[in-house]
Order: C-alpha cells, then sequence, then structure tokens
C-alpha cells in the first residue's frame, strides 16, 4: 500500500472508531452502602477495582436512587420515571403483598425502558443479574426480553437464569461476542445481599476479623475481584476508550441487627449447588456516617455510590461533591449518550446529565421526590419527601409533623430545622403534594397476574 494510501485509510479507521456510539455497561449492586468502598474509608474491606472507576473517571457524592428498597429503585432505573408513577412501592413477592401495597404483580412491560431506547438505537442489549421487576412466583409475568433485551440471564425472574457468581461470565460472554457492535449491559449483581457467597480466598484475605465483618468484607471483595476481571475484558479488546461503565447500588445497606442468618461458600465457578452452611452473620453494610439504610429514606438509604468512567470523556479523579444527580437520570443520560431519540409523549422524571459527567455544570430542572408506602393493612398514608437545592423535606401525613434538613451541611441529617424555615416547609410542602396528586391510585390492568385474586 502506498503511504498516502495508508495514512487516508489509517485516518479514516481513527475517525470510524471515534464516531462509534459508545459502549455502556452499568453495573448496580444490591444493598452495597456508601460506606462500603475503600475510596469512601471503610476501615477494613479494600476494593481496588471499584476505586479504579473513580481514579479513572468521576465519582458523584449528591447521587441518589428513587427509593430504599431493590424493586422500586430498579423500576426508577429502567424506566425513568419516580416508581410510584407505575405503581411500584415495595419488593415483588407474591399477589396478597402487592394488593397491600397497591402494586400490580410486574412492571408494566408497555412502558418506556432505558433497554428498547437503546435497542431502537442500534444496540444490542443484555441483562445479566437480579431482576425483580416481578417474582419467580407470577406465573405469567412477562420475560425480561419483553422489555427491550437481546439476551438476558437472570435471578429473582422468569427466563433463562443465573446466578451470583455465573452473571459475570454471561456478561463477559456477550462483551466478547459483540466487541464490535456497541452493545448495553445491565448487570445486576447480588453483592451485597443476603444471603452470602463468601469466596474462600476472600474469606482468608479477612481471617483478622470477626465472623461477621469477615463474611460481608470477603462478599464485597469477590465483587470487586470479578467486576476487575470485566475491566480488564475491555482493556484486552481495546475498548475500554469507548465503553462508558457506571458504578452503583440499588438502596443503603441492609442491617439485621441480632438476627441469625446462614451464609454459604459458594463454588468460584458459580455452580451453585450442594451449599453447606458454613456459619452464621449480620449484615453489616456501612453508610459512612449517613442517616438510615435499607428502607430509610434518609440518606443511609438513598445515597449510594456513583462512579463514572469513559476514558476521554469523564474527567479522571474529579469528585463532585455538590452536583445533585438521581437514579431517573439515567435513562436520558444514557439516551444523550447513544444519541438516541426519546419516544413522542414519553416524560421522564429526570434529566440528562451527559455534560455533568462530562466535567460540566448542569441546572437542576425539577426537585427530587420521594414516596415510602406503609400498605392498606397499616391504615397510615404515604410518607412523602422532597428535596430541592440543599433543603430535603419529609412529610409525615399520618401525623402531619414534618423534618427538615439542610442535606449539603448535615449529610447525617442530625438537625431538624423546620421550625426554623416555615416558609421552606410551606414550598416544598406544596411541591411535594402536588407531585402526589399526579400519581397513580391503582396499578395497570395490564400489568396484573390473570391469578391475582379479585
Amino acid at each position: 500500500m502506498k503511504p498516502l494510501l495508508y495514512l487516508i485509510t489509517l485516518s479514516l479507521c481513527f475517525e470510524l472508531h471515534a464516531s462509534s456510539k459508545p459502549n455502556i455497561i452499568f453495573i448496580f449492586a444490591d444493598d452495597l452502602g456508601w460506606g462500603d468502598i475503600s475510596k469512601h474509608g471503610h476501615p477494613d474491606i479494600r476494593t481496588p477495582n471499584i476505586d479504579r472507576l473513580a481514579e479513572e473517571g468521576s465519582e458523584f457524592y449528591q447521587f441518589t436512587v428513587s427509593n430504599p428498597v431493590c424493586s422500586p429503585s430498579r423500576a426508577a432505573v429502567l424506566t425513568g420515571q419516580y416508581p410510584a408513577r407505575n405503581s411500584v412501592h415495595r419488593h415483588f413477592a407474591i399477589p396478597e403483598h402487592h394488593q397491600n401495597f397497591g402494586m400490580p404483580d410486574w412492571l408494566d412491560k408497555n412502558v418506556v425502558t432505558m433497554p428498547r431506547v437503546l435497542q431502537q438505537a442500534g444496540y444490542k442489549t443484555a441483562h445479566f443479574g437480579k431482576w425483580h421487576l416481578t417474582n419467580r412466583n407470577i406465573k405469567d409475568a412477562p420475560l425480561p426480553t419483553d422489555y427491550g433485551y437481546d439476551e438476558t440471564a437472570v435471578f429473582n425472574g422468569p427466563g433463562p437464569q443465573t446466578d451470583t457468581f455465573k452473571l459475570y461470565n454471561d456478561a463477559t460472554d456477550f462483551i466478547k461476542r459483540h466487541k464490535d457492535v456497541p452493545f448495553f449491559i445491565n448487570l445486576w449483581i447480588h453483592e451485597t445481599h443476603t444471603p452470602h457467597y463468601p469466596p474462600k480466598d476472600s474469606l482468608a484475605k479477612y481471617a483478622h476479623l470477626n465472623e461477621q465483618d469477615q463474611v460481608y468484607a470477603a462478599v464485597v471483595d469477590g465483587a470487586d475481584q470479578r467486576i476487575g476481571k470485566i475491566l480488564n475484558l475491555l482493556d484486552e479488546l481495546h475498548i475500554a476508550g469507548n465503553t462508558l461503565v457506571v458504578f452503583s447500588s440499588d438502596n443503603g445497606p441492609e442491617k439485621t441487627g441480632s438476627k441469625k442468618r446462614y451464609f454459604h461458600h459458594n463454588d468460584p465457578d458459580g455452580k451453585v449447588k450442594g451449599m453447606k452452611a458454613l456459619g452464621t452473620y449480620f449484615s453489616v453494610g456501612q453508610t459512612a456516617g449517613l442517616r438510615g439504610g435499607k428502607r430509610d429514606t434518609y440518606e443511609g438509604g438513598l445515597r449510594v455510590p456513583f462512579l463514572v468512567r469513559w476514558p476521554g470523556k469523564v474527567p479522571a479523579g474529579r469528585t463532585d461533591t455538590i452536583s445533585i444527580v438521581t437514579a431517573v437520570d439515567l435513562l436520558p443520560t444514557f439516551a444523550d449518550v447513544a444519541g438516541a431519540k426519546l419516544p413522542k409523549g414519553y416524560q421522564s422524571d429526570g434529566q440528562s446529565v451527559l455534560p455533568l459527567l462530562k466535567g460540566g455544570t448542569i441546572e437542576r430542572e425539577k426537585p427530587l421526590f420521594w414516596q415510602w408506602q406503609y400498605g392498606k393493612k397499616s391504615k397510615k398514608q404515604p410518607m412523602l419527601a422532597v428535596r430541592e437545592g440543599p433543603w430535603k423535606l419529609f412529610i409525615h401525613q399520618h401525623n402531619e409533623s414534618v423534618e427538615l434538613y439542610n442535606v449539603m451541611t448535615d449529610r447525617a441529617e442530625s438537625m431538624d430545622v423546620a421550625n426554623n424555615y416555615p416558609d421552606m416547609v410551606k414550598r416544598l410542602t406544596k411541591l411535594a403534594l402536588d407531585w402526589q396528586a399526579t400519581l397513580p391510585n391503582t396499578p395497570k390492568v395490564s400489568a396484573l397476574s390473570k391469578y391475582r385474586a379479585l
């Protein structure tokens, strides 16, 4: 090949690579607390691979999820809408549970979803790991592929199954097969949800700790090692530079208190068979000083790690402690990354934060809202929470009380200043009640099982 022709060809190759759609991998941990990674100061656990995402990318300290339990938190990510808008208020279980909380039996498959938007933009889409947008006990629930995925392997849901360990192999296989086309993976990992499956090598690494701390540290350590293998694969395939990797957690950490449960050792190859109980544990996730945890709408239940790496696009080593980002931003942001058009008539409760991820700033367009349902049996009205700027207000409708915190200066939510700012309380109360008035009172019929008692 003549030198000039070679240079033109090489230039075209670089142009094609530079203009190709970026791959997107969203890693969603389960019950991992803000303080459970070494980057955030955990005294014992070391997470070099998760930390690597922050060191080679950016992290955002004000990121929150849209509910402090799994199913509604995940519904918010998938739809870009607050889970209450689709009547998903608690975890999916059995129809009696759903009826108590005014829920459907699955997330309506007809709603706009992240994978469907990306699929229509030319992406190969996959979901590996936890599903929990229905429950495996619901016999006629839609398959995950009905939501816009080309391939799936799940637990806590219908269709082809995977497990705690195998889901990482599912992802690496998918990446190898689709390295030459744009792909999107929701990798919803098991760690640190119970029961715990600590790898033997990780248990040995933390043998100096007491049993409960050892098991929990080993579980996080095992996940970190497997995430590292995925990051290394991106390097080996020379696609790391064209891949956006986002890491977060569905809610804050579980605290099992004094309740004894079993932990299991699992086959490192992911064959969940013949497990033998080795001991007991207490889930000991940490929030690094944030108030509350899983099932709390205080910051410990909602504020979780949010790490973003996209070499050459997202600044390396940046820590943003001020900008407000939330889970319903992910769908419009990923669509923006992919150059995908959002369907006509669709309205996200979030906004694209792509300029922020790239090192710029954004103006927050809307307040953040949360609704916590106590269930019909409790005869209590839902608790509402709203955040605008630094201010976060809780409205306890069942006893007509409120709490107000400046979560920028009081991240532990230890100083209720509602009595000091009556005008702010009034303003935020109106915002929350007006938002509540837009929510449906009953779930859609299209999301109800035919086996559900009427």
